[in-house]
């Protein structure tokens, strides 16, 4: 059946922001930021009876799907408390429980992630229009077998959150053993001395973007990072692309060494996972590798530990320190070469910084065999999603 046909579909509002009397109340006012986690209980802002009254936003009661239509698409989650809900979100109310599960429902709209950020339009922000959610067709097995499929997915994703608790479990524990050993390296309460970044390093710069963009890039050759590359203590390269020798040797000032840093340049700060000011290290061989224009290149000193240096511009602490010191507007912010340069970073004794690195290096392995236990158990959700609901995995 048509999604329109099982569900009532609900929009929301703002109220206005010139009246006080219409915020900080005890409704939850649901936006895209809220739509982080599967089940919704709360939210960033609350909203009072009047702000509900006088505004074009509805009370969404608990147990309706919400899910984006202008940003944030592919997402989906369960509101278990009555909230309210601002203009890129819908409701989705299902008409009858005996005919449809809400986590069948759920479920089948996160197998859909994909199909709906591919249906956004829009030159900044992407949309989708109502149509796309109102004529999307739901394979409706009985509601038993419904309960079955659910039962399944429950059970994997339950895993994968195991997982993903372990991994944060750990990057806490790190954090907690630096903060121990260190202190916050930004206000330095255990008075190390404190140099500049440009100190400690040999080379400090940013790459280049070839002439010609995206039509420079080839099916193998040099590894080109970008900053989509660069993440928190790792370098993700799903979606890596290659340039030729050629391209390369124009660009050889950028080309990377074995344990450079490499940190991105531009970016927001108001994401979760904010894409200002996020540093790796790379790995690979000497010159098999470069780098665009929004990364920088770290090179440090020879008897600097490079895990150590990362370790600190990858802290909470250095991340409300990149925040005061970047330019530009709200969307893209930047970090400036001489802002880079200025840094400042604590230098305990080395043999602390060499002790650290080593419980460091041992914590990451761990979490390195986590995330691709982690991949694995969300290939085998995935394959199971696409599965039911192409009615291969239960029969009526």
């Amino acid at each position: 059946m048509k999604l329109k046909e099982l569900v009532d579909i609900v929009g929301g509002g703002t109220p206005s922001r010139d009246n006080d009397i219409y915020w900080n109340g005890s409704i939850p006012w649901v936006t895209v930021k809220d739509m982080n986690r599967e089940y919704i209980d709360s939210s960033i802002e609350f909203i009072t009876e009047e702000g509900l009254i006088n505004s074009s936003t509805n009370l969404i009661k608990k147990n309706s799907i919400l899910i984006p239509t202008r940003m944030g698409l592919g997402r989906v989650a369960i509101n278990t408390v009555d909230v309210a809900i601002n203009q890129d979100l819908k409701a989705l109310v299902p008409k009858n429980s005996d005919v449809l599960d809400l986590e069948y429902l759920f479920y089948f709209l996160k197998s859909k992630s994909d199909y709906l950020k591919s249906q956004g339009k829009g030159a900044t922000v992407k949309g989708i229009t109502l149509d796309i959610l109102r004529e999307l067709d739901v394979p409706l097995l009985s509601i038993e077998i419904q309960k079955q499929i659910v039962k399944v997915l429950n059970i994997v994703y339950s895993l994968i959150h195991k997982r993903q608790s372990q991994i944060t479990a750990l990057d806490e524990l790190t954090q907690s053993l630096f903060l121990e050993m260190f202190g916050n390296p930004i206000n330095n309460p255990k008075e190390w001395e404190v140099k500049k970044l440009k100190d400690v390093t040999d080379k400090i710069l940013s790459g280049s973007t070839p002439k010609g963009g995206s039509k420079v890039y080839i099916e193998n050759g040099i590894t080109f990072l970008r900053s989509q590359n660069v993440w928190k203590n790792r370098l993700n390269l799903d979606d890596v692309v290659y340039i030729d020798k050629e391209t390369h040797n124009k660009m050889i000032k950028s080309s990377l060494k074995y344990g450079d840093i490499l940190m991105t340049k531009t970016g927001r700060i108001n994401t979760e996972n904010s894409s200002l000011g996020r540093a790796a290290i790379f790995r690979g061989k000497n010159d098999s590798a470069n780098i665009n224009g929004h990364v920088y290149l770290i090179r440090l000193q020879k008897d600097i530990i490079n895990e150590f240096i990362l370790f600190i511009l990858t802290t909470d602490e250095y991340k409300e320190y990149i925040r005061s010191v970047c330019v530009g507007g709200i969307d893209k912010r930047q970090i400036n070469k001489e802002h880079l340069e200025e840094f400042p970073i604590i230098s305990p004794p080395i043999e602390l910084q060499v002790q650290f690195s080593k419980l460091l290096t041992h914590l990451e392995k761990l979490k390195s065999e986590m995330r691709i236990s982690l991949k694995e158990l969300e290939d085998i959700f995935n394959s199971i999603l696409q599965r039911a609901f192409k009615g291969e995995l239960f029969q009526d």
